[in-house]
């Protein structure tokens, strides 16, 4: 095996950088968020980077702080040479991040310095961008303000979602990963600072984002749609029940009160600010998702009628 390292990660994206890390160096520890307790039943949930560590026999460390003092020590007895984190969630405070002599790396999914923070792949698509793309980062204690080591840029498809181009983000930093690190622990990498001026970040999503108003454009809306999904999705109301818009298309066209459902050629379609927003797939409260044909059957008054409140 390689160096030791400690991998730092919760959620799927961190998932595909473990899994090439543990096929070539030593990992002495997986660090991740502590359990979730969900649902009405309080059903306890691991994250997946545990779920993965415990497969592959790999320690599982899940701190509520990386400042206690028996956490930190318990870091340093590991003798990492390198900390690697992906989408881990808290941030590496200075005793932390000066363990291991070829310090902690970030893999980051935008093309740093723009959208730093935790949302980055939502951040890119609310703002339009045709790409995004992988950053690897020598970490210091701000905000994802790290010099850079390695970038690697991605095309976002119109179809993209914040799901399915966080999967392609995944492997795609998972492959530069296994790239730089053994380039950097031969110090063959000189880290190029970021140009701070030009930064722009990523906000924290709530719940409450996802709430449509028609009264935007039919394609920022249509960015919602896709920044949105999985969670919190983007929704509305319908009747007194909350309908998600899950997959939908800006296509032109003004008739009527934004929110106002019409009849068009190419489907069922809401009126916006500008333009109409045709619909391809939702899903009402206590329902199932469905496309929109399916969803028509079953809803004869939905043409003709106002979403939102």
């Amino acid at each position: 095996m390689g160096e030791r390292l400690i991998f730092m990660g919760t959620p799927r994206f961190a998932v595909p950088s473990l899994k090439g890390l543990r096929e070539e160096y030593e990992v002495v520890a997986a660090v991740t968020r502590p359990d979730r307790a969900v649902g009405r039943g309080r059903r306890v949930v691991f994250s997946l980077v545990k779920e993965v560590a415990l497969a592959w026999g790999i320690p599982v460390m899940q701190p509520r702080s990386l400042k206690e003092k028996e956490i930190v020590a318990s870091l340093i007895e590991l003798e990492p040479q390198v900390i690697v984190v992906a989408a881990y969630g808290q941030i590496l405070p200075p005793g932390v991040l000066a363990i291991p002599p070829f310090g902690c790396l970030n893999v980051h999914a935008s093309l740093l310095p723009q959208y730093r923070g935790t949302s980055p792949v939502a951040g890119a698509l609310l703002a339009g961008e045709e790409e995004t793309g992988i950053t690897i980062m020598l970490m210091d204690e701000g905000m994802d303000t790290g010099p850079i080591l390695a970038q690697a840029r991605l095309p976002i498809a119109p179809e993209d979602n914040r799901g399915s181009l966080t999967e392609k983000l995944a492997y795609l930093g998972a492959d530069l990963l296994l790239e730089t690190l053994p380039r950097w622990l031969k110090r063959k990498i000189a880290p190029q600072p970021q140009e701070d001026d030009k930064a722009t970040y990523a906000k924290i999503l709530k719940k409450e984002d996802g709430l449509i108003d028609w009264g935007m454009s039919s394609v920022e809306i249509w960015r919602q749609v896709r920044a949105y999904n999985p969670w919190p999705s983007a929704y509305t109301d319908f009747g007194g029940r909350t309908l998600k818009i899950l997959r939908a298309r800006p296509i032109r066209g003004e008739r009527g009160e934004p929110g106002l459902v019409v009849a068009t050629k190419e489907g069922a379609a809401v009126v916006t600010a500008e333009g109409l927003l045709a619909l391809e797939e939702v899903q009402l409260a206590g329902k199932r998702a469905m496309g929109i044909t399916d969803f028509l059957r079953g809803q004869r008054g939905f043409v003709g009628s106002r979403l939102g409140k």
